[in-house]
């Protein structure tokens, strides 16, 4: 019995049945972009190494706020950066720091029309520049900072947010600020919790959009980039303590974490493309040794084949457009 050749290229031949039978597709409804808002700027202020990101004005912040419910992102991570820092972080907690000022900025600029995200974690706000709070020899102390997240994530949603992000990867955190929301009444606000976050040479330029007073290294809180597994414990505990939708953070050098994690779990999974990834990409583009748009989507599109449901990136607006152009 003799059998008709295989051609798999009949499926390729043009650009309608590449589409037909494309396997993965990114929306722009599962992009989530990261916005800065600097305290005390009456104009944005371009960040050198993340050529496109600003860290924003509160005027500038709600019309790029309005601009990407437009381009149709699906949410909008918020993260501050205050004037005056101390060793406690005490900008975080205040109802009149400019990161719960500026939560309620956006939700009173765009309401429900798309998820409004905060970033909760210490680091912008310490004159140290760590994530928790130090002991008398200067490491985190863990429990303490623990009651630090639970007072930020109640600022954060009496000011209106709908997913917080506790983000300092310190044990037991996600069920501190469940309990700590639930019992301040904020039952309905989301906790997106960054759950396989590795201490990763790709958050250079991050550092600088924060301004971060950082001296040394987070590796004794963050995850070592060798290890899978643990981060498999880390998403389970988060589950288990409340989270309703974990992350991995960075997206591209850990898509195997991603894909792992969402065979384990059964809540969504986000990952952040973080700055430094972002960075490369622009800079080689800049030197005319990539397409970049192309690079853009293939990247996201890695990310999302991962399993990553949700993706923070910087591009998220742009990539938004593109993707709404796409035949």
């Amino acid at each position: 019995m003799s059998y008709p050749e295989i051609r798999p290229r009949r499926l390729r031949r043009t650009a309608a049945v590449r589409r037909l039978v494309s396997e993965t597709r990114v929306d722009p409804a599962e992009l989530v972009v990261p916005m800065f808002v600097r305290e005390g700027l009456t104009e944005p202020r371009p960040i050198s190494s993340l050529p496109g990101v600003l860290q924003h004005s509160r005027d500038s912040l709600r019309k790029a706020a309005a601009e990407a419910v437009q381009a149709g992102v699906g949410g909008i991570m918020l993260f501050g950066v205050p004037a005056q820092r101390d060793e406690r972080g005490s900008g975080g907690l205040d109802p009149a720091g400019i990161l719960n000022v500026a939560i309620r900025d956006v939700v009173g600029e765009v309401g429900d029309a798309t998820v409004v995200m905060s970033d909760l974690c210490l680091d912008e706000f310490t004159s140290h520049g760590h994530c928790g709070l130090l002991t008398p020899d200067g490491a985190v102390d863990n429990d303490a900072t623990l009651a630090a997240y639970a007072e930020m994530a109640v600022a954060q949603a009496n000011a209106g947010v709908g997913v917080v992000g506790p983000s300092g990867m310190m044990d037991g955190q996600v069920g501190v600020v469940r309990r700590a929301l639930d019992a301040a009444g904020h039952s309905d606000v989301a906790v997106l919790a960054y759950a396989a976050k590795y201490a990763s040479a790709f958050y250079g330029p991050f550092r600088e959009a924060v301004e971060s007073a950082l001296e040394g290294d987070r590796r004794t809180y963050q995850q070592d980039p060798a290890n899978l597994r643990e981060s498999l414990r880390e998403v389970e505990l988060d589950v288990a303590e409340g989270a309703d939708m974990v992350m991995v953070k960075p997206a591209l050098p850990y898509l195997d974490v991603v894909a792992a994690v969402r065979a384990a779990v059964n809540v969504p999974v986000a990952a952040y493309q973080v700055s430094g990834e972002y960075a490369m990409v622009e800079a080689a583009a800049a030197n005319g040794w990539i397409d970049r748009e192309r690079v853009m989507l293939e990247t996201l599109t890695s990310i999302r084949r991962a399993g990553a449901q949700v993706i923070l990136t910087y591009w998220a607006v742009e990539a938004a457009t593109l993707l709404r152009q796409l035949p």
